[in-house]
């Protein structure tokens, strides 16, 4: 079971990090001095959010999902495939790019908790391709998950993530040469035509008891043909702006859009200020993700996509939401059908 934690950076890594603009008495921070631990959280609302937590918070028939043959893609343009929540697979010119998979069924390090939706387990590791690069926004137990990422070891040609989450990876049989970490505003090119750099993000980190001690962040990711923004989690901030400003405009922008609640305010987006967030980088486009496979907050499970569609359309920005496992190929029409329109 310990194994599921991973491993801290070391006494000898932390020491390397000290003197980092990011990092302070042991822990990683966020810009401007934005805190929260989940011990700022009120119990006693949260165990009122539980109780009173609509049925609604789960789907009430399993989610239409769509199996796309991820080993022959149809075209070599710029597509992403999305898994739910925030996995998702970004394919170009015979180039695979993972983000965050979770596909062992849960989103915890137990398998009985925080199960994933009838219909949003549809793909397993044995469905993807080798990857070329594998990128990992933080270690949160629902973007970095021991069984998946254990099980595509073999293959993983490079990993890419923030300062400190490659010692889980080590810890689980990933060699150091398969692996890249980042602070902020800095940059790698993994494989030719694959261009990273990490960017701030306003959330937090951990898998044990001792939060903070990796980074998190977002990730601009450069194709030749374009430039995704992959935003991981984060609550809404000026960095969004200045993202945009240094490296924007962006093609398409994948943004966290559900499992909020007012007490994670500070690390989570509201559905409205992802369609700020969006409009703040310069994204041509907006892909919503961290929705539509786990329960993590009260909402009903499509409140998200829902208020987000309001306030996008209200600011005349395109949105794409494509099924599960849904080829969306950048420079194609938006996919709006509504295939998320019942309880």
């Amino acid at each position: 079971m310990l194994h599921v934690l991973g491993k801290n950076p070391t006494s000898a890594i932390q020491r390397r990090f000290a003197g980092l603009t990011n990092y302070q008495n042991g822990r990683f921070q966020n810009l401007g001095g934005v805190k929260f631990s989940p011990g700022e959280a009120p119990m006693g609302k949260m165990l009122l959010d539980f109780l009173r937590k609509p049925r609604t918070v789960t789907p009430s028939r399993p989610l239409p999902t769509v199996q796309t043959d991820l080993h022959h893609p149809a075209t070599e343009l710029p597509t992403i495939i999305w898994f739910g929540h925030s996995s998702y697979l970004i394919q170009a010119r015979g180039l695979n790019i993972l983000v965050d998979p979770v596909f062992s069924g849960a989103a915890s390090p137990v398998s009985f908790a925080v199960k994933a939706y009838a219909g949003a387990d549809a793909y397993t590791v044995d469905d993807l391709p080798t990857i070329d690069v594998l990128v990992l926004t933080h270690d949160h137990y629902d973007h970095l998950d021991y069984g998946t990422v254990a099980e595509l070891r073999p293959k993983v040609k490079h990993v890419v993530t923030p300062l400190g989450v490659s010692g889980h990876l080590r810890a689980w049989g990933y060699a150091p040469e398969q692996l890249t970490e980042l602070n902020w505003h800095e940059t790698t090119e993994p494989v030719p035509g694959v261009r990273l750099t990490a960017t701030p993000a306003q959330h937090m980190s951990g898998r044990s008891l001792k939060p903070q001690r990796t980074l998190w962040a977002s990730f601009v990711l450069e194709l030749d043909e374009c430039r995704l923004f992959l935003g991981g989690d984060s609550g809404y901030g000026p960095h969004f702006r200045a993202i945009g400003q240094q490296y924007g405009p962006f093609d398409v922008a994948l943004l966290e859009n559900g499992q909020y609640n007012l007490s994670w305010h500070a690390i989570h987006c509201l559905p409205e200020e992802t369609a700020q967030a969006a409009q703040d980088l310069g994204a041509k486009l907006l892909l919503p993700v961290h929705w539509a496979k786990f329960t993590l907050a009260y909402h009903p499970w499509n409140e998200p996509i829902r208020l987000v569609l309001q306030a996008a359309d209200a600011a005349g920005l395109p949105v794409t939401v494509p099924r599960i496992g849904e080829a969306y190929t950048l420079g194609t029409l938006p996919k709006r059908e509504a295939w998320w329109a019942f309880d």
